[in-house]
């Protein structure tokens, strides 16, 4: 075991926690444990946009799918999820700002009613528990491959939840602000210096060889074959996380953090196409590992993909970069994990549990309470879904993949109808979610493989649904 190396890991560990302590101190209620007082600045909103998704599953387990199978397979991500924040700070950005909302669930209670408020917050939260344990597991990862194996990787899900909830429960969103401001830097300078040196050996020589390599093993194919049951998997793909991602808390919370409202429109946008341009740096670092030892790569991919970048760095660059990487890699999972931690419990706090709660009596201080007892019983909830999820196999990229379909079949049609269709009603919002949900759970029981993927079937069910409820209504 290197113990310099974990010695350098822990100190940023550190470091890490002492920042989002001191962002603790500038929360004195809910408004700033939620929205950091509205006050940010367009450099910091777009790190936070940028570094919130640039996650476990954009070093690892993009680059993993792209080795496992082509650039086709990672149509949801880096693709959709780009196309998510585009399209989140070209469309709702500004309508949502403009309604000075704590919470997106907050939208769905003031355009329709208190019943479609909870059930599309309970399932915005839902949505949360296999991205926030995508990042858990990744921390459980690092840790295994960074102690050789003395930290097993189910030890590892629990020490990296324990870090991320120390400084989330404190800080909240002026956590996750000045943390990521910091991890931003770390993971773009970190990341663009370990290219050049990889760049710089002989077996790679650059980008042109690496991406040519790449060509002639096929690995650049991207449209699927001309044939319906493969264009509609492809177009699906891209759908679920390009619209799933849509009716999210982390993404709304940042717009929402921002100081204006152009802020909030192009900190979003220029974050996702930072993300889409800069997602290709963990892709080119693993395909270059392949050609410099491609016994390693080989014996790794059989095993787990995910495994390859982070041992290639270990095994083959100098200490330095190590420290380097690795410290870029806790930032962009503790930065992501963070955010999406927060954003579920807040949901769940403002919008499910808050109206059960005597108002007379519930003070700033006990709101903030409640909030971050959320916070702690959620991050409770994601090790052991975990845990669960190391056991049964479940990659990083599935994890972040299967995360957004609930969303997709049940919220993203009440969002888009209710701000730009003025018939939109309760009776269509109700509609609209139980077909979705209920042809989507249906289908992912009958015909979990069919040519039309149950989350977009149940996306169909939940706009036809809206259509349907709100004219007859009417």
């Amino acid at each position: 075991m290197n113990h310099t190396l974990l010695g350098f890991v822990i100190l940023y560990l550190v470091v890490s926690i002492g920042i989002g302590m001191y962002a603790a101190t500038k929360v004195k209620n809910t408004g700033d444990y939620v929205a950091a007082g509205r006050s940010l600045p367009m450099f910091m909103v777009i790190a936070m946009v940028f570094a919130t998704w640039f996650g476990a599953e954009t070093v690892l387990g993009i680059p993993a799918t792209f080795l496992d199978e082509n650039l086709g397979g990672t149509i949801s991500d880096p693709f959709g999820a780009s196309l998510a924040l585009i399209l989140f700070g070209l469309f709702f950005a500004r309508k949502l700002y403009r309604m000075n909302l704590l919470t997106l669930g907050d939208f769905f209670r003031k355009r329709y009613n208190r019943p479609v408020e909870v059930v599309i917050s309970l399932a915005i939260a839902l949505s949360y528990l296999g991205w926030v344990s995508a990042q858990v597991t990744a921390l459980g990862l690092v840790f295994n491959v960074l102690s050789d194996n003395a930290i097993s990787q189910a030890e590892g899900i629990m020490i990296g939840a324990a870090v991320v909830l120390l400084y989330t429960l404190y800080g909240g969103m002026w956590s996750v602000a000045l943390t990521t401001f910091v991890q931003m830097t770390v993971i773009v300078i970190g990341l663009l210096w370990i290219s050049k040196l990889v760049g710089d050996m002989p077996e790679v020589n650059g980008i042109a060889p690496v991406v040519e390599h790449a060509a002639n093993a096929g690995k650049f194919q991207f449209w699927p074959e001309a044939n319906w049951a493969a264009i509609i998997t492809f177009v699906a793909g891209l759908l679920t996380m390009g619209f799933g991602s849509v009716p999210q808390q982390d993404v709304f919370q940042r717009a929402n953090s921002s100081k204006n409202e152009t802020v909030a429109v192009w900190g979003t946008v220029i974050g996702g196409s930072a993300y889409f341009l800069f997602a290709a740096v963990p892709i080119y670092l693993t395909y270059s590992a392949t050609l410099v030892d491609p016994a390693m790569t080989g014996e790794l991919l059989a095993r787990d993909a995910q495994l390859v970048l982070p041992t290639f760095v270990k095994t083959h660059l100098p200490l330095m970069a190590q420290i380097i990487f690795y410290g870029a890699l806790l930032s962009v999972i503790m930065s992501t994990a963070s955010g999406t931690l927060l954003a579920p419990s807040v949901t769940l706090s403002e919008n499910v549990i808050k109206e059960f709660l005597p108002r007379h009596r519930m003070s700033q201080k006990k709101l903030l309470w409640v909030t971050r007892t959320v916070v702690f019983l959620f991050s409770l909830l994601v090790v052991t879904y975990s845990l669960w999820a190391l056991q049964s196999e479940t990659s990083i990229h599935q994890m972040v993949e299967n995360a957004y379909k609930v969303t997709l079949a049940c919220a993203f049609v009440p969002l888009v109808a209710g701000l730009y269709w003025k018939k939109a009603g309760n009776a269509g919002a109700t509609l609209s979610i139980v077909l979705g949900l209920a042809v989507w759970i249906a289908m992912e029981f009958i015909a979990p493989e069919a040519a039309l993927p149950p989350q977009f079937a149940g996306f169909i069910a939940s706009a036809t649904g809206m259509i349907l409820g709100s004219l007859l209504r009417k």
